[in-house]
């Protein structure tokens, strides 16, 4: 889970200030070795109140899901 926080709203760049948006996500993983770990996901997206208003002014989408593989390689 992450959240971020902005001390000012930057409309140039699309941001409000105060709490700005979020994303929480659930993966699975497959230990093959301690060395080579595939996975699978899926996290949700938003964003909140002033950067919430300038996403909907331009077009995007407020709240998106995005389906995430992978694979994680450790020395």
């Amino acid at each position: 889970m992450e959240v971020n926080f902005h001390g000012k709203d930057d409309e140039r760049w699309g941001i409000g200030s105060g709490l700005t948006d979020g994303t929480a996500g659930l993966r699975v993983k497959y230990e093959i070795t301690r060395q080579l770990v595939p996975y699978v996901g899926v996290e949700w997206a938003s964003k909140f109140s002033k950067t919430a208003d300038y996403a909907r002014a331009a077009g995007e989408s407020r709240q998106e899901t995005r389906f995430v593989t992978g694979l994680s390689f450790r020395f």
